[in-house]
């Protein structure tokens, strides 16, 4: 009998001591947090953000993507926890026209959009019947078109959220793509209005490269989540996002191609 309970004593000790272990390894095990974003400048932003989550003890794993839908689809299927991609106009579009509910959680910087060309090097001498595109979402379509008219190129008329062309005495068309092949599609048109990230991973610099950009840009480039996610490792995620080693790097990096809205 005594050796029985021996026995069964041991048992519940060694159960004890793995169930010890297994709490210890599970203590120390890095929470993961994974966040969606287009390579530049958003993923080579958050690979300045990883060192600062992993001494609270996060793993941000960043998952790249080359669109702007399939992010926030990401987002809202819970297939990662937020997504960096996207300013926040297009993120308002975007939920009303999906019909599905992401919020901001902090804003991280200001991208800068601008016209670019291969066959011209300056706009003082638009031709007849220049070929321009742009971006063919909604959001940007108007912010390239209000780039465009800033430009000269042509006078808008209409509704605020969809003008129209009404004077544009040079007959410049203007054709709609994908914003992603934007870059590609620049040497077989004589302009192109292309958004900085796309830009930037082209190898083109907004500064130094675009013959027109925005001036004061209210486009401010957003961290998204979930509506009503307010886990503490998202708070954790806002705060890294907008340290001051973040805003050191977007001003030392991108040398004036983006900048800090924080």
């Amino acid at each position: 009998m005594k050796r029985r309970i021996w026995i069964l004593g041991a048992v519940a000790a060694i159960a004890a001591s793995v169930l010890s272990i297994g709490c210890t390894n599970d203590a120390n095990r890095a929470q993961v947090l994974k966040v969606g974003a287009t390579p530049a400048p958003h993923a080579e932003i958050l690979k300045v953000v990883a060192p600062l989550l992993a001494k609270d003890g996060i793993e941000l794993k960043i998952i790249e993507f080359t669109d702007y839908v399939q992010p926030n689809l990401a987002l809202a299927d819970r297939e990662i926890d937020a997504n960096y991609f996207q300013h926040a106009p297009y993120l308002e579009r975007f939920t009303k026209d999906r019909k599905i509910k992401l919020d901001r959680l902090v804003d991280v910087h200001v991208e800068t959009m601008g016209i670019y060309s291969t066959k011209h090097v300056s706009l003082q001498k638009v031709k007849n019947g220049a070929v321009v595109v742009i971006p063919n979402d909604k959001t940007n379509a108007l912010r390239a078109m209000k780039l465009l008219e800033t430009a000269n190129f042509f006078k808008l008329g209409g509704d605020a959220e969809n003008p129209i062309i009404v004077d544009n005495p040079k007959w410049i068309r203007v054709e709609k793509v994908d914003a992603e092949t934007l870059p590609r599609v620049l040497k077989e048109a004589d302009f192109a209005v292309i958004n900085a990230n796309f830009a930037l991973s082209a190898g083109l610099n907004p500064t130094k490269d675009a013959l027109f950009v925005e001036q004061h840009s209210p486009y401010v480039n957003i961290v998204a989540v979930r509506a009503g996610d307010n886990r503490e490792i998202l708070r954790k995620l806002a705060k890294a996002i907008t340290s001051p080693e973040v805003k050191a790097y977007i001003l030392e990096h991108y040398a004036g191609a983006i900048s800090p809205a924080f």
